[in-house]
């Protein structure tokens, strides 16, 4: 059964009233008693996020009733939305703000989100609910997270670099978009030395995707996403368990793809250029090794401290890509880079670095706007002591302090110096269910992107 359906007032479906706990009373003293002794004998509390059924004289289902104080806020119903017995339900809209509705809209398809790719047996079954066509933007943002969520979710041996490449191929399809690869052997031939080394131990060859989408008229914002569709370590090798989960060190990527989703679906003045390096980091004769010295588009020479930090190295070429070639607006790269950023604000809270504090703030505030969680670390220049190399210009490991902001100091050292630029660190993984946040792959931080880059990059004076 599909989540959502279009429907008309023929449409037969369990409405589901929203009140607040300070409307409930209000409400309840206007019901029949039959309702009253219903509510009483059930023993129903109207508390924040609790539901119950009404029922009629006969015992027959009349229509749901959901307590909400924040209708409007983040995966506001996400909970009932699982609980409910299957069927088809709509929301009464009576009192609703359009902020709400497509809150409550968005919780819906979220909590009810599936990978069943590989499932045959205890696939659950799925409530629908009925929209109209005003609720389309909160259909195309559950779209979009979806995207993000299956690409996270598919394990490595379905979503190699060439796999990634092709899924990037039909995406500029849909959008009338064009894309560039840059394979293998090509890689060092134009300067991407990086790239490579990462990537040229593995049997599926490594690449550089580039996407092209939007009106060249519009301005022009680069995204940046890490694509290691797998991540052994290298001979750095991780151990069992904090190798298990490494099919989603593509995050980045993904939410690349699904902040240029939600851009193009709701056709916002934005030209985007996505690049994002895809590569296996895994273990051969041919693997890079620690002690290496490789040297970046830009000259800067780089020692491998530990083949683990492999995120930031393909990043950086990426990075050069967006500084030498044109100039943008605004350039933002996304990645799965360091389990510092996990230890420093847990798995739920991404991280992000930027030198302009007016950019801080204005982030800081689409996080604040949207309920999702985005915090800055400080780029502080004295750490840069931490990634020396005895034996090149710079190490790709700093060590064992502050990995989260030595990986971003790396990472400016390739930046656009003369454009904003804004680097993102993040889990992009549920480790447990929660209300609208199945365990599994997960868009951290999206909206509150989306809201940000939304007001950047229409600002009158970039639409001269």
């Amino acid at each position: 059964m599909s989540v959502f359906k279009f429907y008309d007032v023929s449409t037969e479906a369990t409405p589901i009233r929203v009140l607040t706990t300070a409307a409930y009373e209000t409400w309840l003293n206007q019901q029949s008693e039959p309702i009253k002794k219903w509510l009483h004998s059930s023993r129903f509390v109207a508390e924040n996020e609790k539901w119950t059924y009404i029922a009629n004289a006969e015992g027959a289902v009349t229509e749901v009733l959901l307590i909400c104080n924040a209708p409007e806020k983040r995966l506001s119903g996400a909970a009932m939305a699982t609980q409910l017995p299957v069927g088809d339900y709509v929301f009464l809209r009576d009192g609703l703000s359009l902020a709400a509705l497509c809150q409550l809209t968005t919780a819906w398809g979220l909590a009810q989100y599936q990978f069943n790719r590989y499932r045959t047996l205890n696939q659950k079954e799925k409530s629908c609910l009925h929209v109209q066509e005003s609720d389309r933007q909160a259909l195309q943002w559950v779209e979009s997270i979806e995207l993000v969520r299956d690409l996270v979710n598919t394990p490595a041996e379905d979503l190699g670099p060439a796999e990634l490449a092709d899924y990037c191929r039909n995406f500029c399809q849909r959008f009338s978009g064009t894309m560039e690869e840059i394979v293998g052997a090509d890689l060092l031939a134009q300067g991407y030395t990086l790239i490579h080394a990462v990537g040229r131990g593995s049997d599926r060859e490594p690449r550089l995707i580039d996407m092209r989408l939007g009106k060249p008229q519009d301005p022009l914002l680069i995204l940046i996403g890490k694509g290691v569709c797998f991540d052994s370590g290298g001979l750095d090798i991780k151990s069992a368990d904090n190798m298990f989960l490494m099919k989603k060190d593509m995050g980045g990527a993904a939410h690349v793809l699904g902040l240029a989703h939600m851009i193009l679906l709701q056709q916002l003045p934005i030209q985007l250029r996505i690049l994002i390096p895809a590569v296996e980091n895994v273990i051969s004769a041919n693997a890079f090794k620690p002690g290496d010295v490789y040297v970046a588009r830009n000259g800067l020479s780089v020692e491998i401290g530990n083949t683990d930090a492999e995120g930031r190295l393909i990043l950086a070429d990426a990075l050069l890509e967006a500084a030498l070639s044109e100039e943008a607006c605004l350039v933002i790269d996304i990645a799965t880079l360091t389990g510092a950023a996990k230890v420093a604000l847990g798995p739920d809270i991404p991280v992000f670095f930027c030198s302009d504090r007016q950019l801080q703030m204005d982030i800081m505030a689409a996080s604040d706007k949207t309920g999702e969680w985005l915090w800055p670390l400080p780029l502080y220049a004295p750490y840069k002591d931490y990634l020396k190399s005895p034996v090149a210009d710079i190490s790709n490991s700093g060590g064992s302090y502050a990995g989260a902001i030595t990986a971003a100091l790396f990472l400016q050292e390739f930046a656009p110096k003369t454009i904003p630029w804004i680097h993102i660190d993040l889990m992009a993984y549920n480790l447990s269910s929660q209300p609208g946040r199945p365990q599994g792959g997960e868009a951290m931080g999206l909206n509150a992107i989306l809201t940000f880059v939304q007001d950047y990059c229409t600002k009158p004076q970039l639409n001269k």
